[in-house]
């Protein structure tokens, strides 16, 4: 595949790879990250409860956080608690994460399009039994890969562009249910870097209390991806599903 970033996004993106690789094995080993994840409850609407009672008989190792979400039906804000174990199975049993070697040629210097206001787009997620839930896409991320033009879908993650894609490895190298990529885009730009060899497994890889979104049908490459992060690697044949 010819290259689609110049040779300076290619270095760039090579220079500090080892050092990513790095953060994301001990982010993913942290005691909130997603390794640690046990258990996700949602309240009922009238339902009280506290992080003290959350943890009550727990070892020392569990902590409680609140989250919240918007009803995939009603669209009201739902409330829960998670448990996260920094000496769970799951922790206890990662050895690493399988990762293809650096692909400089999946190095891509693609064209960001902002829309003219704030746009929603419906994305299945994993545990919603097929249901969707909208999130705000800001912009076209654009680019031609072997004379196949791709139309890219990012949304809006805590400050930054999440981008979920799918491609021919899902379900046999990496995760099945497709990987995550960060992109930066700096404010007015139109242009972004695409550095496929920081695609990810999404937490509901390391967790399954975790409710990832897919790939949408605008996202899923016709070729096999082979670069980022494939699965993770356990002792012993441990599953954390």
């Amino acid at each position: 595949m010819p290259p689609l970033a110049s040779p300076a996004a290619v270095e760039a993106a090579r220079a500090d790879w080892e050092a990513w690789r790095a953060a994301r094995l001990a982010s993913v080993a942290s005691p909130t990250g997603p390794l640690a994840l046990v258990e996700t409850r949602w309240l009922q609407p009238d339902e009280s409860a506290s992080l003290e009672d959350a943890l009550s008989g727990r070892p020392d190792t569990v902590r409680a956080t609140w989250i919240e979400r918007s009803h995939i039906g009603t669209g009201e804000t739902e409330r829960g608690i998670r448990l996260w174990d920094a000496a769970s199975p799951a922790i206890n049993h990662f050895v690493t994460i399988d990762t293809y070697p650096f692909a400089p040629e999946w190095v891509v210097e693609a064209t960001f399009t902002p829309v003219s206001e704030s746009r929603l787009l419906p994305f299945e997620h994993m545990r919603d039994d097929g249901g969707t839930r909208d999130h705000v896409v800001p912009g076209d991320i654009t680019f031609t890969l072997d004379g196949t033009a791709y139309n890219l879908a990012a949304f809006e993650d805590e400050g930054t562009l999440l981008l979920v894609v799918g491609d021919r490895t899902n379900g046999s190298a990496t995760y099945g249910g497709g990987r995550f990529l960060h992109v930066h885009h700096e404010p007015g730009a139109d242009r972004v870097v695409l550095d496929f060899n920081r695609a990810f497994v999404p937490p509901c890889g390391f967790s399954s209390h975790f409710n990832c979104p897919l790939p949408p049908p605008g996202n899923r490459f016709g070729v096999s991806i082979e670069a980022g992060e494939k699965l993770p690697v356990f002792l012993d044949g441990y599953l954390p599903h």
